[in-house]
């Protein structure tokens, strides 16, 4: 335990054989000084019950920070695990995101003072992700391409994230034209720079309150790094019965204000003012 260095929360809700998949792709990580807090939006107890075998089995310590079920409470959970995180540097991904033995490292490696660090997924179809057994993610299959095309991956550009050398991968992380925004499925930071913007603003549901906690990081002086060709992951595929019109125009409200404002603070976050 006091050789825990970086903290890493996975959030999660009622997607125990996809978190299975998740916590095994942790499990084989090249770097292992982490720990994991799970943050639980509500999940049955098959969720707490699948956490309790896979804790024996893995090779760092887990944390499950739960609350009851009261419909999409993302934010208000996520504050929750950052208070719990024991260490001062946080990794943020989904239970969903199965990452490349290498996340952790890339993470911790390039993580500097001022800054965050934003990463991407690689979405898989259906098939492919269903076909993935602990198997593939011990060997790295999951990550190979031509193993992928074979279970449904298509050609495109994207694929250059799971087949790019580190020298490729520096030069695309220069042209890319995406954001280095705050990605809740791939992003690391500093704990007391989160804290100093007070955390994920518990207004926000479905669609965007990742973005808006990172507008505020930058309101507040802390510039984001791109390393999306860097720290990989695969985005396993499932329906998002949570996403609704009235949370995305709510939030993008929200955002709106905290942008024109330059809000750096939230009272509706962490400390609640």
């Amino acid at each position: 335990m006091n050789n825990i260095k970086v903290s890493v929360i996975i959030s999660t809700y009622n997607s125990v054989n996809w978190l299975e998949k998740v916590i095994w792709g942790y499990n084989n990580q090249s770097f292992s000084d982490f720990e994991m807090i799970i943050a639980d939006d509500g999940s049955t107890s098959e969720t707490s019950d699948l956490i309790e075998v896979l804790s024996k089995k893995v090779t760092f310590p887990i944390n499950h920070i739960w609350h009851e079920d009261n419909g999409f409470q993302k934010s208000k959970i996520l504050n929750k695990a950052i208070l719990a995180c024991k260490t001062d540097y946080i990794i943020m991904s989904d239970g969903d995101c199965i990452p490349r033995n290498d996340f952790v490292e890339i993470h911790y490696t390039y993580k500097r003072k001022g800054y965050f660090l934003s990463g991407g997924y690689h979405m898989l179809p259906m098939y492919a992700s269903s076909a993935i057994t602990k198997k593939e993610i011990e060997n790295g299959q999951c990550f190979d391409l031509k193993w992928l095309k074979s279970n449904g991956l298509k050609s495109s550009f994207k694929n250059l994230k799971l087949t790019a050398n580190r020298k490729l991968a520096k030069f695309l992380n220069l042209v890319t034209p995406t954001n280095a925004s705050w990605n809740g499925h791939n992003v690391s930071g500093w704990k007391e720079n989160i804290k100093a913007v007070n955390g994920f603003d518990e207004r926000m549901q479905y669609g965007g309150q990742d973005r808006e906690l990172g507008e505020r990081l930058m309101n507040f002086g802390i510039k984001g790094l791109q390393i999306r060709y860097f720290a990989i992951c695969v985005h396993l595929d499932h329906p998002r019965g949570y996403k609704t019109k009235e949370s995305i125009d709510r939030n993008l409200k929200i955002r709106s204000l905290t942008k024109s404002e330059k809000r750096v603070w939230t009272a509706f976050g962490i400390k609640k003012s």
